[in-house]
This record gives structure tokens, C-alpha cells and sequence, in this order.
């Protein structure tokens, strides 16, 4: 502000007082905003205006056609009936479990009969089926086909059962059921409990002794159905198409809301960012109950073409095989997926690829430029989003560990932001005016994103349960009056506006005065132990502030070299941030999309007498790892053993 207005009044001063000539006005304006720091921004210009102007590209083509398709009251089954127009017998799906390939005429019958059997069965516009099944072609078939009657889908995680998998199916007041038969044993667990009056469907091979009384084999009952396109629901851009439950890693899942506006955009912002084209065959390997598989990888078949390669589950032996057998040009990945691929032996395999672009979010820093050289992936396609995430980024310039950016020179054309938190309760942090404070470069903060419910890109569609709602709204971030979403995951942003995933607010603790990215400490342990499944949290320490490192690490053997690990931690990581706590378990337990589940080994701590598996301190006198007995326990509970 003090620059400008200094700018201003040269200006003035030199036209109106002096009378300079425009040409000396201009030299003048020039020599002071270098001399005052401009040249920084003259540098941000030069380096980022490619991406940015790209980006604002992009941007503007996806809001272009949302309007357009908000006009014409379009929907994702209306959109894919275009596909199958333009690519009737093109493969869309093929699954790689029995390599059955359909045709995008062939989804479009499957999912037709799919929508004609629930409309006689009584489903309308407005009702929801849950769905529960592992990745195939059907599970596709079955939700597109529920979409073309207006019914709601529920996406059911496959990994949930009794108590959590009943509450999904509760929640979302689903009148049916539809269940793949390898999932028959779960629900056997919880049918004397469900509502008499939802109907069962099992799809699969049908072994009438190893399901529930009353359900009913679906699979012949779809081959008898009509293939006629149903009449369209009174359904709009912006209607709820599915719902798909949230990890559950802090409680029970919570279903998000997915619109046909939603899905468009988060399918059609990573088509244009990432430069994809409708002859790429996409490798996905990832829950199609959850978004990045569902949304990011089968959006790019229904909306734009592509043929989509489905795997039931991810294999880092059969990974590289696949691709080779289906020519896959874009694999998929999420969480540790990267890791798991590093950590196998070296094949033939991993050099006859013809893949382009490895395409996800989650990719750490640390092994980045290793996954591209060793794999030979000249493109990764890094990006952030939730489910029910208003501030998407991407990363579309390959800058090695963003996750996305944001334009420093029109910050305005994208309304998110980098907020200040209070480094131990992780509340917002206002100002005298109440309004959130925004973070400098360098400075990490919670990503916010400005809630607009009339603009289809920025609204928050939010969950079926209000509460959980009001926990990822707040008020007065940018301006007085708005509204905006909480992200709850802490950013980085550099001098150039690229975003680096620092933490989830509720994962970053504090130790000696600093915080504790554990996403960079797992990162360094993971390393450093051969590519371990490592899980960093805080737990407290008697007499001490803030909480102590603990990481838990997957290894059946229960140790390691413990001497080697503290001399190589001691050169990579500060004093505040090595772990002080060691606990080795046979294997560390994750959702269905790899996310590390911390909330119970946080609970559990480091009390010897309550845990079995192998722990180890740090001793700061001998300044290596030692076992951590109940005696060690007690000297440290009482203070007497210094961490």
C-alpha cells in the first residue's frame, strides 16, 4: 500500500510540479518500484506468467461449460449419452480380474437395465441404493444406471463392517441394497439388525447358502430388464448424484455429497490441466468407492472417452505387467502407492511401459524424482482435492513436490488462501478486525477456500449431516459477511505461489518449541528404512510441553539397525523434529485409500505395560535408540530421564 501511493505521488509530483516529459515520468516510476523491492515481483512475472495464464485457461474453459451445462440442466448421464454417440464401440471399461472388455454401448445398455429394473421395482427420482462391492465393471454399470432414474447411489467402503458399515447404511436412509458376493459374509453380520423394508440385491457368483434369506441374485434379473433409455429424471447441474463416506479415521464415515456439477468439474479440470487426450487408456487401481477412482479416473471415460483399465485391488508385483498388457498410457496413484512400487525388486517390466503421466495426490517430496527416473514417467500429475473440497489445485507444471499453485500476480481470479492457525489449538487467527490473517510465503497455514453457492465452482455441497457441516464452515476469512470452507490440512506456499502439502492440522504437533511436519518425518524414516510403512504422531510427556515424537513402523522382524538409524537421523532431520519414541508392529493398518490410521496409536501411547510390541526411546545421554522397559517408563512419567 506505502509502495503505491509513494508511486502515485512521484507521479503527480513529477507531471504536475516538475512537468517532466512522459518519457522521464516513466523512468522515474520505473528505478523506484525496482529500488523498493518490485524487482521480486518483476522475477514472480517473468517465471510464473506461463503457468499462470494456463491455469487461468483452464479455469475459464471448465467455468464455461458448467454455465452451459447449468443453462441446459445437464447431468453426468446426459453427458455420457454424448460419449457413446461419438464412441458407440470404443472400449470404455476393461477389467482386468477376467479381462472383460464393454464397449461404451455396451455400459450404456447395462446401465439402462439397471435403471428400468429399480423403476419397476418401485425406486424413484430422489432414493437412495446403497452400493457395496468391490471395483469391477458392473460396480460402474450399477451407479450410472441408478443415476439415469434419479436414484442416489451410497458408495460404501468395502473395508467397513458391523457397526461402522450399519451407520452408512442408516445415515444415507437407503431403501436397497446392493452387494457384490464376495461382501456377503459382512453384510450376514448386520442383517438382523438393517430395516425390514430395505430389499437385498447380491451380484457376483450366486451361492443362495452363503447369503442372507431374502436376497435376491440381481445379475439374471438385469439380463431380463428393458435397455431402453428410461425418461429422464426431473433432475438439474447442480442435484445429488452419489454420496461416498469420508475414511473415518477420526470417527464414523460421514457422507459426502457429490452433484453432477461436482463430478464434471473435478473430471474435467484434471482432462484440461493435465493436457489428457481421448486416446489415453487410464490404469485405475483405486477404490471406485472413493473419488480419485471414481471421479478422476472414471470421469475421464463417461465425460470424455477414454478407456479406463479397472483393477479389484492395487498390486505392486502385477502393477507394471498391466500396463504393458493394456497399453496404459496414465496410471493412477494415491497415498503410498509410490512407495510400494519403489520398494519392489527392479524388473523387465518397469522399462516397456508406455506410460506418459503418473496422475494422483500424495506423492512425497522425498521420493518424487526417484519414482520418475526409476520408472521413467516423463509426467507427474500431482493434485490436491477432497470430496467436498471447494479450493482443488494442481499442480500442472511438474514443479517437483507441489501440489498445486496459486497465481502470486491475479491471486484474486482463484479465492483460495493460506490462513494463520494457532500453532497448538490449530484455530483460525484473526485480526483486529476480525477477519483471518493470510500467510507470507514460507509461512505454512490452513488452506481455505471462499464459499460462493451460486458459482458451481466454488459452492461446498457438504454432507448429509448438518453438524458435520458447520465444523468445515467459517465466517469473516476473506472479508466481513462470507463464508469459507476449512480444509483442515496445512500448506506451504514458496515465493512463486507453488502449494506444498505440509500436515493435517489435527497430525502436527509441537516439541521444543517448533512444529513437527510428521509428513516430513515419515517421509525421512520411510526412507531410511527401506521404504517402511511409517506412521509419526505427538503423545505427551509428563513435565514436558508440547508432545514427544512417537513413529510406529511396519516391520515384521521388530527392529532395526537402531545405532545406524539415530546417526543417520541426526544428519537429516533437526534435534526437535527425530522421533523419540520407537514402536515396531508387524503391520501398520490403513483405509482403503492407504491414509495411515494414527487416532488409535495415539491413544495407546508408549506405556510399556499396556503395549507388547518391541519400543525404544531416544537416550540423550547415549544419544542412540534403547529399549523402553517399564523401569525407563517410570523414570520418564517422574521426570528423571531427560528427552
Amino acid at each position: 500500500m506505502l509502495l503505491r501511493a509513494s508511486l502515485v505521488g512521484l507521479l503527480l509530483f513529477s507531471k504536475l510540479v516538475l512537468k517532466l516529459p512522459w518519457t522521464q515520468v516513466g523512468f522515474s516510476l520505473l528505478f523506484l518500484y525496482l529500488g523498493s523491492g518490485g524487482w521480486r515481483f518483476v522475477r514472480v512475472f517473468v517465471k510464473t506468467i506461463r503457468r499462470d495464464v494456463f491455469g487461468g485457461i483452464v479455469l475459464l474453459k471448465v467455468k464455461a461449460k458448467v454455465r452451459q451445462y447449468l443453462r441446459e440442466r445437464r447431468t453426468v448421464p446426459i453427458l455420457f449419452a454424448s460419449t457413446v454417440q461419438r464412441h458407440p464401440n470404443k472400449t470404455a471399461l476393461i477389467f482386468e480380474g477376467t479381462d472383460t472388455h464393454w464397449t461404451f454401448c455396451q455400459l450404456d445398455d447395462y446401465s439402462s437395465g439397471v435403471a428400468n429394473f429399480l423403476q419397476a421395482r418401485g425406486l424413484a427420482s430422489g432414493d437412495v441404493v446403497a452400493l457395496f462391492m468391490e471395483n469391477r465393471n458392473e460396480f460402474v454399470g450399477l451407479w450410472l444406471g441408478m443415476a439415469k432414474l434419479g436414484v442416489e447411489a451410497a458408495l460404501i467402503n468395502t473395508n467397513l463392517r458391523r457397526d461402522a458399515l450399519r451407520h452408512c447404511l442408516t445415515a444415507s436412509q437407503a431403501r436397497a441394497l446392493i452387494f457384490g458376493s464376495e461382501m456377503a459374509p459382512a453384510v450376514l453380520e448386520i442383517c438382523a439388525n438393517l430395516d425390514p423394508s430395505v430389499s437385498l440385491f447380491c451380484t457376483g457368483p450366486w451361492e443362495a447358502s452363503a447369503v442372507p434369506a431374502g436376497v435376491e441374485h440381481l445379475d439374471p434379473l438385469l439380463e431380463d430388464a428393458p435397455k431402453h433409455l428410461p425418461s429422464c429424471p426431473n433432475k438439474g447441474f447442480v442435484d445429488k448424484l452419489f454420496y461416498i463416506y469420508t475414511s473415518g479415521t477420526t470417527g464414523l464415515p460421514k457422507a459426502a455429497i457429490v452433484v453432477h456439477s461436482r463430478y464434471y468439474r473435478m473430471a474435467a479440470l484434471v482432462y484440461y490441466g493435465f493436457r489428457m487426450r481421448p486416446d489415453d487408456i487410464i490404469y485405475d487401481c483405486l477404490p471406485l468407492y472413493h473419488s480419485a477412482g471414481n471421479i478422476v479416473g472414471i470421469g475421464q471415460c463417461l465425460l470424455h472417452g477414454m478407456t479406463v483399465v479397472i483393477r479389484k485391488k492395487f498390486s505392486a508385483s502385477r502393477f507394471w505387467d498391466d500396463c504393458i498388457k493394456y497399453n496404459c498410457t496414465i496410471v493412477q496413484y494415491i497415498g503410498e502407492l509410490c512407495r510400494y512400487l519403489l520398494n519392489q525388486p527392479p524388473r523387465e517390466a518397469e522399462n516397456r511401459h508406455r506410460v506418459r503421466m503418473a496422475l494422483g495426490n500424495g506423492l512425497r517430496q522425498s521420493i518424487w524424482t526417484n519414482f520418475c527416473s526409476r520408472f521413467h514417467i516423463p509426467q507427474v500429475a500431482e493434485f490436491y482435492g477432497a470430496t467436498e473440497c471447494n479450493c482443488s489445485l494442481g499442480n500442472f507444471d511438474g514443479q517437483v513436490g507441489a501440489c498445486g499453485f496459486n497465481s502470486r500476480i491475479l491471486s484474486f481470479v482463484y479465492p483460495i488462501r493460506l490462513v494463520r492457525v494457532n500453532e497448538d489449538t490449530m484455530e483460525l487467527i484473526r485480526g483486529p478486525d476480525g477477519i483471518c490473517l493470510p500467510c507470507q510465503p514460507g509461512e505454512p497455514g490452513q488452506l481455505v477456500g471462499a464459499i460462493m453457492q451460486q458459482d458451481p465452482l466454488r459452492r461446498f455441497d457438504g454432507y448429509l449431516n448438518q453438524g458435520a457441516n458447520n465444523k468445515k464452515i467459517a465466517k469473516d476469512v476473506f472479508k466481513k459477511g462470507d463464508q469459507a470452507y476449512l480444509t483442515g490440512d496445512v500448506l506451504v506456499m514458496d515465493e512463486l505461489g507453488y502449494l506444498y502439502f505440509r500436515d493435517r492440522t489435527g497430525d502436527t504437533f509441537r516439541w521444543k518449541g517448533e512444529n513437527v511436519s510428521t509428513t516430513e518425518v515419515e517421509g525421512t524414516l520411510s526412507r531410511l528404512l527401506a521404504m517402511a510403512d511409517v506412521a509419526v504422531y505427538g503423545v505427551e510427556v509428563p513435565g514436558n510441553e508440547g508432545r514427544a515424537g512417537m513413529a510406529a513402523v511396519a516391520s515384521p522382524s521388530g527392529s532395526c539397525d537402531l545405532e545406524r538409524l539415530a546417526q543417520l537421523l541426526e544428519k537429516e532431520l533437526p534435534l526437535y523434529a527425530r522421533p523419540i519414541f520407537l514402536r515396531f508392529l508387524p503391520e501398520l493398518h490403513k483405509t482403503g485409500t492407504f491414509k495411515l490410521q494414527k487416532t488409535d496409536l495415539r491413544k495407546e501411547g508408549f506405556d510399556p505395560t499396556v503395549l507388547k510390541d518391541p519400543l525404544f526411546y531416544l537416550d540423550a545421554r547415549k544419544g542412540r535408540y534403547v529399549p523402553l522397559d517399564r523401569e525407563a517408563y517410570t523414570r520418564i512419567q517422574a521426570g528423571e530421564e531427560k528427552l
